[in-house]
């Protein structure tokens, strides 16, 4: 676990200093405390949240939304017939074609985010997803199905990560770790909209009743590209490009609602002016470094855990197979399939809202570990229900498989929904944030990719017994949570920027900050009272 330092003395200054002192480490955040005062009260901040919600938010409607379309549409009778009752591989390849596609887009993505912004990032992955999916709607075979949901794969990574950090770098201090797992969240939203959508047309007597959901796959996009004009670009992207006026001029706006002289906007400027340069000093920006450096080793085992444990650790299953799971416990009615894939989803918006909403109040650790161990007892439970229907056919058995999948995602999202991106964009500094993002979609897509091909070939072969698995996989997530995930909470971007690498890199950061905290109190005159003699105390 990383070194705090609270147990520091005060570090040397130039000038003579009053007591207390705030350790250099922890200034912007001890600052954003003192303010107590409510986003919804500042205008400037209230339009960028609401911007946020249609323009980077919104990134996760199309996963979410997919997700459930193809829980769905599999239960539509038209759409099976049209591609032939695929089962098994067939049905496999048909889902695991999104992930595919997104694993081919990961080696641009860093890339496209370092030269070009995040906003542009953004920008490029809506329109090729709009193009994914028109021509999944318009399908006229099962290979166009196929190769339309590889484009819609293609372009989701590139608006995921870009979006992910921009809510962390623009996100005022206060509300960032709840602005980051509410990103996650918002899954739900166009997971939701999916089910309600192949609900409605699910009694249309034409093949518009799959194309239908198919088509509105593109509307998420939509609206990212039309409220992305209003939202800034991320201040550490352009510090990063030596424009430091418009950074301070975005964090004035939006963190101090126009106040030119904030010490919290001075604190910020100065953390990531020095973080950045002493990153880019130690040349912490290519993809060697995640093998040559000890610290950012420890990061990519980091990304590759929480890649890995959030896309095995049951929910495959839930997400895109839940008809043959309702199936083998004997709920086999279409409609009531589509109903309970409804009520499951707007169930998991409910408890992942409030999962996010505690991640300023709860330590990361406690969530994690809480999460994987209130999975594995859930799945012990579905693999107990599914196996003695499969044995004696009761109904009761059936129920207690529902009241298990009901069960499962206040736990699932505690942990691989609330924190993903809010710990992904902690433990990775400005510099590698895009390509560490990256690295996690990476594992993640191709846990996916295996996952959602594997799953139906399991449930359809060995039934019941599959459910085994997850639960001897989720022990070992405990165990690996426990032993090297370590704590972040309540420390800004910059005070976690060099989390693994040890106090020594930590001092020369706080240096750079207190000197570019000083600069700047002195060229603007303002009186930094808790850092700073005043002047007639120095004379």
């Amino acid at each position: 676990m990383a070194s705090t330092s609270a147990s520091k003395g005060p570090l040397p200054l130039p000038i003579a200093v009053q007591a207390p002192v705030l350790e250099a480490s922890a200034i912007v955040s001890e600052i954003a405390a003192k303010d107590t005062r409510p986003w919804y009260q500042k205008s400037n901040l209230r339009s960028l949240y609401l911007l946020m919600i249609p323009g980077l938010l919104g990134v996760e409607y199309t996963s979410g939304f997919d997700s459930s379309m193809m829980n769905g549409i599999q239960t539509i009778t038209f759409w099976e017939e049209y591609f032939d009752n695929p089962k098994e591989a067939r049905l496999g390849i048909l889902s695991a074609s999104y992930s595919l596609g997104s694993i081919c887009a990961l080696p641009l993505v860093p890339w496209v985010n370092e030269k070009y912004g995040r906003k542009f990032a953004i920008y490029l992955g809506s329109v090729i997803m709009i193009i994914g999916a028109v021509l999944q709607g318009a399908s006229q075979h099962f290979a166009m199905f196929v190769i339309s949901r590889v484009i819609l794969g293609y372009g989701i990574p590139f608006a995921i990560v870009a979006a992910s950090s921009l809510i962390g770098e623009l996100a005022h201090p206060r509300e960032r770790p709840i602005m980051t797992s509410l990103f996650n969240c918002s899954w739900f939203v166009g997971a939701i909209i999916a089910a309600g959508v192949t609900l409605g047309t699910f009694d249309m007597k034409s093949n518009w009743s799959w194309r239908i959901p198919s088509y509105l796959q593109f509307v998420p996009s939509v609206t990212q590209i039309a409220a992305l004009y209003w939202i800034p670009e991320s201040p550490r992207y352009l510090v990063m490009k030596d424009r430091h006026d418009e950074a301070r001029a975005i964090l004035v706006k939006y963190h101090a609602e126009g106040d030119e002289t904030s010490e919290l906007v001075n604190g910020e400027m100065a953390q990531i002016k020095a973080t950045i340069e002493v990153e880019i000093e130690n040349k912490k920006m290519g993809w060697r470094e995640f093998f040559t450096s000890a610290a950012n080793r420890k990061r990519a085992v980091l990304a590759l855990c929480v890649g890995v444990f959030a896309q095995w650790s049951g929910n495959g299953p839930l997400s895109f197979y839940l008809k043959k799971i309702l199936d083998q416990v004997g709920i086999t009615d279409r409609r009531e399939q589509n109903i309970l894939n409804v009520g499951i989803t707007c169930w998991q918006l409910v408890n992942g809202a409030a999962a996010a909403m505690a991640v300023r109040r709860v330590k990361r650790r406690t969530m994690y570990l809480t999460c994987v161990c209130g999975m594995l007892a859930v799945y012990i439970m579905l693999t107990t229900s599914s196996a003695r229907y499969a044995m004696t056919g009761t109904k009761g058995a059936g129920v207690a498989t529902i009241v298990a999948i009901f069960c499962y995602s206040p736990f699932y999202n505690m942990g691989f929904n609330a924190l993903t991106y809010t710990y992904l964009v902690e433990i990775f500094p400005y510099t590698i944030r895009a390509k560490g993002i990256t690295m996690q979609q990476l594992f993640g897509r191709l846990a996916t990719f295996i996952n959602v091909f594997v799953n139906p070939i399991g449930l359809d072969t060995i039934g019941w017994r599959y459910y085994l698995w997850y639960c001897v996989w989720i022990t070992v997530e405990i165990i690996v949570i426990y032993c090297i995930f370590p704590e972040t909470s309540k420390h800004t971007l910059e005070e976690l920027a060099f989390l693994f690498e040890g106090q020594e890199m930590q001092d020369r950061v706080d240096a750079k900050v207190l000197k570019g905290m000083e600069a700047n109190a002195l060229a603007e005159g303002v009186e930094h009272r808790e850092m700073v003699q005043s002047p007639e105390q120095r004379v």
